[in-house]
């Protein structure tokens, strides 16, 4: 899907990258990603929608009641599957030890402090192990040849409890026809 303007030039740390359907890479069919870096050197984000079957007191038992549901680590892509992004929800816009903000009410937290150390009140946490990750100018490709569709973020689509259903709901919400795509067979030759 090839948006207006030129998808190379838009601004894209604390928005949505929604796999546009047939995405073929496995890694990422029907996934919904949070864009936390994106310049010249490439770009970082978190799948949204993989929760594991971990659950999150056994991986950092100090930071589990802060969990949204489901209170699980969510498998955050196929780069570095054994590095550890926390994000969290808290209204401090400005950085701190331990708390870097990505957007409006949402950033990442160091998990190697305790929750009492930081100086952010934490009304919300995910985990994540792995990322999303492209080298310089593959985004870009990607994004040129349709593979996915840039929309806003909201905050419950990191924090809400229904985590399995996101990639529909984030396309039925920009209505016209992005939303259509919401309705698209899960393989296509089954149409």
């Amino acid at each position: 899907m090839r948006n207006d303007r030129d998808v190379t030039q838009v601004p894209l740390r604390g928005r949505l990258l929604v796999a546009a359907p047939p995405l073929v890479d496995p890694n990422f069919d029907r996934t919904v990603v949070l864009m936390l870096e994106h310049g010249d050197d490439g770009a970082l984000g978190l799948v949204l929608n993989r929760p594991s079957e971990t659950d999150l007191i056994d991986a950092v038992p100090e930071w589990s009641a802060l969990a949204t549901h489901p209170p699980v680590v969510f498998v955050g892509g196929p780069v570095s599957p054994d590095s550890v992004i926390a994000l969290a929800r808290s209204d401090v816009e400005d950085e701190r030890d331990g708390w870097v903000p990505i957007g409006a009410g949402f950033g990442t937290v160091d998990l190697a402090r305790s929750p009492e150390e930081l100086e952010v009140v934490i009304d919300g946490l995910r985990v994540f192990l792995g990322y999303a990750g492209w080298a310089p100018g593959q985004l870009e490709d990607e994004l040129e040849q349709g593979a996915w569709i840039i929309v806003d973020f909201a905050i419950d689509d990191a924090f809400g409890a229904a985590p399995d259903d996101l990639w529909k709901r984030v396309l039925r919400r920009q209505g016209g026809r992005i939303a259509m795509f919401a309705n698209a067979p899960g393989d296509p030759t089954s149409n």
